[in-house]
């Protein structure tokens, strides 16, 4: 297939590569700011445009934008039959309706970031607005990553906020011990083999069958020692209490 990008962030940059690798023909960047649209198209080797140029004439148009972004789209783009299909795991497909009578989503579930020079795995959850449309971008996932799911609005939304734990709220608790870490001189990199290690569990257990610490234990001496200690810290105990207070009650 020949196809266009619509977007030049990290999502667009790092699907823009996989699909290089692959038998279809990346023929366009189009991009609201054209210097980004020129960087990424430099680098998969094709044409590049602004919202406000000429659009090459293709077989799938990928829109990887912010969600927000995406409520303007059908004011730029008409495609009559062509494929659209967008990468948001919280927007509803039919936001496409008024561009195509193909579309559809294909969403990356993973963190994606173009600094990073490779990221394994990326495993997708598509659907379309129709069963033709879906086992074309079905089809087309599969070439990108083995690991596809069907999945509709409701679907992807529920996994989207299930995302939004094991993944920005995880990393938000790393940013807090790291701060912690900081102010103590303490040395973060020691807990990184701790976090490891608790990631590498999670792949062959429940989340419930590995959860260690005081309280699991309700081990009420050590947790009122940790509170004292974080009474400096404010935002930190507030987040120590709150968790406790969910592991306990879980």
């Amino acid at each position: 297939m020949r196809i266009v990008i619509v977007g030049s962030g990290n999502v667009a940059t790092v699907l823009g590569r996989r699909i290089k690798k692959t038998n279809h023909q990346i023929i366009q960047v189009i991009s609201r700011q054209i210097e980004h649209a020129k960087e990424l198209a430099n680098e998969l080797e094709c044409g590049f445009a602004d919202f406000s140029g000429k659009q090459e004439e293709a077989d799938l148009y990928l829109f990887a934008v912010t969600d927000g972004a995406l409520l303007d789209m059908d004011k730029i783009f008409k495609l009559g039959d062509k494929l659209a299909i967008h990468t948001a795991g919280s927007v509803s497909k039919d936001l496409l309706q008024n561009i195509s009578s193909n579309y559809g989503v294909l969403y990356p579930l993973q963190s994606l970031q173009k600094k990073l020079e490779e990221i394994k795995e990326i495993p997708f959850v598509v659907d379309g607005n129709n069963e033709a449309t879906t086992l074309q971008i079905e089809n087309f996932a599969k070439e990108l990553d083995p690991v596809v799911s069907r999945g509709g609005d409701d679907a992807r939304l529920k996994i989207h906020v299930a995302a939004v734990f094991i993944n920005n709220f995880t990393n938000h608790l790393y940013l807090q011990a790291e701060d912690f870490c900081n102010k103590e001189n303490l040395d973060f990199n020691l807990l990184k083999p701790l976090m490891m290690e608790t990631a590498h569990r999670i792949l062959t257990h429940s989340p419930k069958d590995v959860l260690t610490g005081p309280a699991v234990r309700n081990d009420v001496f050590t947790l009122e020692k940790h509170l004292r200690l974080l009474t400096n810290h404010p935002k930190q105990k507030y987040l120590y209490l709150k968790l406790t207070d969910s592991i306990i009650n879980k």
